[in-house]
């Protein structure tokens, strides 16, 4: 845990928004700024005001206490949300995780990456989405233990999956279906047509489907960017 402490204070001292990425995190692990404020001993309308923006920015003694109480708060509480969090390489060949600086709607990620939306496109403006998932779907489905797959979250389920090499998207969104976590979105890489099973799945789980014709190099270029 204090490699992804050190990632996440890093994240959050590098940023050019450290308030709203602050904010970003402390959504992500649910807890409150009263909560929050509690814990450090200090007034919600302090962490209000780093969270805004309207202070100076933090130094990395107030970033370190604040990521050490997320921690100390969600561990309290069963530490379940930071056992959802590794190191991006941690995935390997089969997949990579990656953790928006803050938050972006459904409908923003979709112009980022050009996407085309196949279904449930009335779906988008109510998600939110704090990072995506880039997954080998041949080696996720065929090669990944089903142990493995909580770890394809990463930081929150609010996210989106994106899968590359397929060919109908059938396989993909059996995956979203047997998972008990569902992500905010499926992303299908330049792929021409979605197989009608893998969008009744879709249309069943309440899941938007995306499909983009970027290249990879291109599409994390921009969201990594986030």
């Amino acid at each position: 845990m204090e490699k992804f402490a050190v990632k996440m204070a890093g994240e959050i001292a590098l940023s050019e928004t450290p308030g709203k990425t602050m904010k970003k995190w402390r959504e992500i692990f649910e807890i409150t700024q009263a909560d929050l404020g509690k814990h450090l001993k200090i007034s919600p309308s302090t962490i209000s005001d780093y969270e805004g923006d309207r202070r100076e920015s933090p130094g990395i003694k107030v970033v370190r206490r604040f990521v050490d109480a997320l921690i100390d708060v969600d561990s309290k509480r069963g530490g379940q949300i930071s056992q959802r969090f590794r190191e991006d390489v941690e995935g390997g060949v089969f997949y990579e995780t990656h953790e928006f600086a803050t938050s972006i709607t459904a409908d923003s990620f979709t112009k980022i990456i050009e996407g085309k939306v196949v279904i449930n496109e009335d779906i988008l403006p109510e998600k939110k989405l704090y990072g995506f998932t880039l997954l080998d779907s041949i080696k996720v489905i065929v090669e990944m233990p089903y142990s493995e797959f909580p770890k394809l979250f990463g930081a929150s389920p609010e996210r989106a999956f994106i899968f590359t090499k397929v060919s109908t998207g059938r396989s993909p969104m059996v995956v979203v279906r047997v998972s008990q976590m569902k992500p905010s979105l499926v992303v299908l890489h330049r792929i021409d047509s979605v197989d009608k099973l893998a969008l009744k799945i879709a249309q069943k789980e309440r899941v938007p489907v995306i499909t983009t014709r970027l290249s990879i190099n291109e599409l994390l270029d921009r969201l990594k960017k986030l």
